[in-house]
This record gives C-alpha cells, structure tokens and sequence, in this order.
C-alpha cells in the first residue's frame, strides 16, 4: 500500500445542484466543416453512465450521469469554484433534497469551462432526482501526497482511491498505474496550457479518426482510467518530453475540431516515474461498483401465506 498523507488531508463539505442541460441555440460546425445541432453538457442523463463507451452518442461533450454545479448565473464565481475544486473523483456525494434524499453516489470527474462536478448514482436514485435537487460532496483530497515519491504530484483524487487503483512500486523511484489506454501527448487539444489542473477536464483530440481507431481510442469508456504520454500536468497543463499524467475519461466525444473525450487529471510527474500498464478492466466504475457495473438489485423474496 502506497504511504500518503492521507491523515492530514483536510475534509470539507461542499455543495451543488443539478445543472441544466445546455440549450442548442444555433448550428455548430464541426471539424469536417458541416453543421449540427446536438444535445450536450449537463442535466440528468438516464442512459449515458460510466461503463459506457464514450463514443458514439449522437451528442457532443455528453456527460454520464449528473451534471452539477453551484451557480448557472455565476459560473466562474467563488462558491462553484469552490465546489469544483473540492469536489475530487471517488468522493461521496449525497442528495440533500427531495424524494431521493440521503441516497449517495460518487463523484466521477470535472468539466471545465462548464464548471460541473459530474456524480454517479444508482438508476432508481436518477428516477427520484429532479432539476431543483442538491447534493452535499465530502470534498477530500487536494494536498494528497505520496510520501515516498515526492516528484509525482496527485490532484483531484480521493485518497482512498488512490489505494484501490491497483498502483504498484516497481523500483528505482517508479510507480506502475493500471490504464486502460495510453494517450499520446500530441493528440491532446482543448484546454492545453491551462493552469487549472485542481479543476476541469482537457480533451483528447479526434480529428484524425484513423489514428484513434489504430491506437484503440475509440474502445474507451466513461470513467477509463489512461495514461498520457509526455504531458505534464503538474503546473500548468503542457507537452514535456519524458512527463507521464494519470486522467480518467469523464465526458464524451466531440464533433468540434481541437476536442474529444474528456480527461480529469489525477496524477502527474515531469520525470518518467509514472509507469503505465494496460489493462482494460482500469475503470471507476468496475473499482467502485458504480455505473453499468453496479450489481444488480436484489429482490426480496417473500413466504406465501
């Protein structure tokens, strides 16, 4: 088991409501120069969850499960902000509000630019929810840290996620990361130079849809966890040659040129510390028995009188 701080990792509530599906007002063109209008960013999805593909849809920037924030007026103002920033992937959300009160879920990962915080809950606490519903997040762990590798920087990650992630020490200062796939550093687009790495999301690119059938881009899933290569996201969200980043997939593929699938950093070293083993069960979801591998309700069996 990785050594962390874990026991001085401040623990603090932060809270959020449904956010409202983006309206599609006009055309958008995308990256073949033809016009569509599609659903996208928020709401509460019935039928996209982690475990899903995230290609496919017929949609853009499509985001499983429920999209939350704080404030559709004041996205960018202090109290999403906050909620988006403490908000980390593996938290615990629960419903405040409502006939689905006291139900709980997980949160899954950021969106940037639309500033949400995306939950995952069970179908029968989706069929309760309503757009007016809030949700209380035990925001837990920024400032986590790995105690003996000092060089590999974690955000946005819950800390006992971290030890459920099948993470390995190999020797010589490296630790091996479980991904589902490997991401080359140059097909990453929007939201390259950011500096918000506590918050948001950047997207692999899909333009070019013969290379990311090739590299088996196309096979990923809502809540993947994957590797980037020479990609550095320690300070700032920038190509590094030798730099390895952890993300998970968080939103769904996209018909605007520059974006695609998004990724949530979560681990990241300017030195080749990072080691990635492909393994296609790494996922949120089959980790935490949350989307399409929560199992199934068991019914109750009654006595005949």
């Amino acid at each position: 088991m990785l050594k962390t701080n874990f026991d001085r990792v401040v623990k603090l509530s932060v809270q959020g409501k449904v956010a409202y599906p983006a309206g599609a007002r006009r055309f958008e063109v995308d990256a073949e120069g033809k016009p569509f209008i599609a659903p996208s960013i928020g709401g509460i999805s019935y039928n996209v969850k982690i475990g899903d593909p995230a290609f496919g849809w017929a949609g853009d920037h499509v985001e499983p499960g429920v999209s939350t924030l704080v404030d559709e007026e004041k996205r960018y103002g202090f109290a999403t902000t906050s909620y988006h920033f403490y908000s980390c992937v593996g938290n615990e959300a629960v419903v405040v509000t409502g006939d689905a009160k006291k139900k709980k879920g997980i949160v899954t990962g950021h969106h940037g630019g639309a500033e949400h915080v995306i939950l995952d809950f069970a179908d029968e606490v989706l069929e309760k929810l309503n757009m007016d519903d809030k949700f209380l997040v035990k925001g837990w762990g920024q400032g986590l840290k790995l105690m003996d590798y000092p060089d590999i920087h974690l955000t946005n990650l819950d800390p006992n996620l971290v030890n459920k992630m099948g993470i390995k020490e190999v020797g010589k200062g490296r630790i091996e990361v479980p991904v589902a796939a490997v991401v080359p550093g140059h097909l990453m687009g929007s939201g390259v130079g950011s500096l918000s790495m506590g918050t948001g999301d950047y997207d692999i690119m899909t333009t070019d849809r013969d290379e990311i059938a090739e590299l088996g881009l196309d096979k990923l899933l809502f809540g993947d966890f994957v590797a980037i290569t020479d990609h550095d996201n320690v300070y700032g969200r920038s190509w590094r040659r030798g730099a390895v980043t952890i993300g998970i997939i968080i939103h769904s593929d996209c018909l605007l040129a520059g974006h695609g699938p998004g990724v949530t950093t979560l681990i990241s070293c300017v030195k080749p510390m990072i080691v990635p083993r492909v393994d296609k069960g790494a996922n949120i979801g089959r980790i935490l028995k949350i989307g399409r591998f929560r199992p199934p309700k068991k019914k109750r069996s009654g006595k005949k009188k």
